[in-house]
């Protein structure tokens, strides 16, 4: 079949590689101008530019008029102008498998660990793939137990759903995820390191997932060295194989961190290509990105798997109605919201448990546990209001019952959430031990 006609028929995604070729005409900032006077190109579409060495490649981002602009997957060192540009069409699929368990790679499914190739699946997969129609997507599963304390008691969360973290820097946001991936109650972990400091990546891998976690684990990096195009695409990836693993009926947790990160890749992505910079310099694209990656978590088909979501969002200036966490609200099911005051007081994980919410948490909870946690927030609330007064001794023991039993339950209540980083305690104790706490409370 001719290019054109497939491509018009929708058949061109079903070719390995096609010989169309083109050449560099320029090189301008992060972006490279492809001649392109045949129209072969379409946005997403990858070529291969040659140069000294490996080949680099590249994706297509925006087109012209007989030309196309991409952005490099790799360093643009020794491209120059003239060199020929290898169109490669159908190549924005992988092929998952369970052999990608244990294992790490980047955002291109190279593996990384220097454990060796990795076999093909059977099925290709496409990066951007669509959500599964709302009509034909199964509900939310059951409850799941993440075996922290924070989240089990105040953000019960069920299998299926999306939750965001949204944390300023340096209070814990990428420990808790660590504890997430590594204690979470799933068959399958898929952890996206977007952004992360180089160092950072193998600490989490053996000192957060630890061996144990890593089995069950598929590991995707792209540290902030690497080009804006890697990035955002980590992020593809990692959700591509969690659809993998979910279509095969499993329990799939995803963690992403950060989606602002990714957020700021497609900010960079869109610059290059000629968008208009918006809010803080965001481009528009970058608002349509973050649901069309997403709602690709949740469940699946009617009796299948699911894909339970975990992202968290780094809120600039302890900010929290920036334009990406206004936007991630938007979408996700429920904010799991990380407090400096709380961290300072040496509290981890630093979970605000009055400003956290879980949307899916009236299906969760049993009506039992649905009081217990409203009485402990009602207790939370009479001390955040009075918290000021009690720290300058304008308040006098005996006042007032209600905030004398608000005290020792906000007493109780930190030395119960507090929670090493290898400490783990299953929602059933959890629930348990928060009920004991309160009736103690009321019997004093």
């Amino acid at each position: 079949m001719h290019y054109a006609a497939a491509r018009e028929s929708g058949d061109a995604d079903r070719f390995d590689a096609v010989s169309v070729e083109g050449s560099v005409l320029s090189v301008c900032g992060l972006g490279v101008e492809i001649d392109d006077r045949l129209g072969a190109l379409n946005i997403g579409a990858r070529v291969a530019i040659d140069r000294q060495g490996a080949p680099l490649v590249a994706e297509t981002v925006g087109l012209k008029p007989g030309s196309a602009i991409c952005l490099p997957f790799g360093a643009m060192t020794g491209v120059r102008r003239g060199a020929r540009a290898r169109f490669l069409i159908g190549r924005t699929s992988v092929r998952p498998s369970h052999a990608w368990l244990g294992r790490v790679v980047n955002g291109l499914a190279e593996p990384i660990d220097g454990l060796g190739s990795l076999p093909p699946g059977e099925r290709l997969m496409p990066l951007r793939a669509r959500p599964i129609p709302p009509p034909m997507r199964a509900r939310l599963g059951p409850r799941l137990d993440f075996r922290i304390k924070a989240l089990d008691a105040f953000a019960m969360a069920r299998e299926g759903q999306r939750l965001g973290i949204f944390s300023a820097s340096g209070l814990g946001k990428s420990t808790l995820l660590a504890m997430i991936a590594a204690n979470a109650d799933c068959d399958v972990a898929v952890v996206a390191l977007i952004g992360e400091r180089g160092r950072e990546v193998r600490e989490f891998i053996e000192d957060s997932l630890g061996a144990s976690g890593l089995k069950r684990s598929v590991v995707v990096a792209a540290t902030s060295d690497e080009p804006a195009l890697m990035r955002r695409e980590a992020a593809f990836l990692a959700m591509t194989a969690a659809e993998y693993f979910r279509d095969r009926g499993l329990r799939v947790l995803c963690v992403l961190d950060s989606l602002t990160r990714v957020a700021s890749a497609q900010r960079e992505i869109g610059l290059a290509a000629g968008e208009p910079p918006t809010l803080k310099g965001y481009t528009p694209s970058v608002f349509s990105l973050l649901p069309t990656l997403l709602e690709r978590a949740g469940p699946g088909f009617e009796g299948g798997g699911t894909v339970t979501g975990v992202f968290s969002v780094l809120v600039e200036g302890d900010d929290h109605d920036e334009p990406i966490a206004d936007a991630a609200r938007a979408t996700l099911d429920g904010h799991i919201v990380l407090d400096r005051r709380i961290a300072e007081r040496g509290r981890y994980p630093a979970v605000d448990i009055l400003k956290s919410l879980s949307r899916a948490m009236s299906g969760a909870a049993t009506p039992e546990e649905g009081e217990i946690v409203a009485r402990a927030r009602r207790h939370a609330s009479v001390f955040e209001d009075m918290r000021e007064m009690i720290r300058i001794g304008a308040y006098r023991s005996g006042a007032s019952a209600e905030v004398d039993a608000a005290i020792e339950v906000n007493r109780r209540l930190e030395e119960f959430l507090n929670q090493g980083a290898h400490e783990t305690c299953a929602a059933k104790e959890t629930m348990r031990t928060l009920s004991a706490l309160l009736a103690e409370v009321d019997r004093s």
